[in-house]
């Protein structure tokens, strides 16, 4: 079977976002004075072939822990659908 995991890697929050924040300097400044905050991630899309959903799902949380993402300032989440 064939799936598509649609993966989602962001700062973690307790870290400064120099990205957001420039971002919302600039959103801020440019007439969008409502926005409070902006964090800036990845997202990443795989497809992988897999004999079940479940097997699936644990390949693309070992491509993420072990390449997509750098634990020590980052977290993911990620969905997986069948295609």
């Amino acid at each position: 079977m064939k799936f598509l995991a649609q993966i989602n890697v962001m700062p973690l929050k307790a870290l400064l976002d120099p990205q957001g924040k420039a971002v919302m300097n600039s959103a801020q400044k440019t007439g969008f004075e409502s926005i409070t905050n902006v964090r800036i991630g990845k997202h990443i899309d795989v497809e992988i072939q897999a004999d079940s959903k479940e097997t699936a799902i644990s390949k693309i949380d070992e491509l993420c822990k072990k390449i997509l993402i750098n634990p020590i300032i980052e977290s993911y989440d990620f969905n997986i659908y069948e295609i």
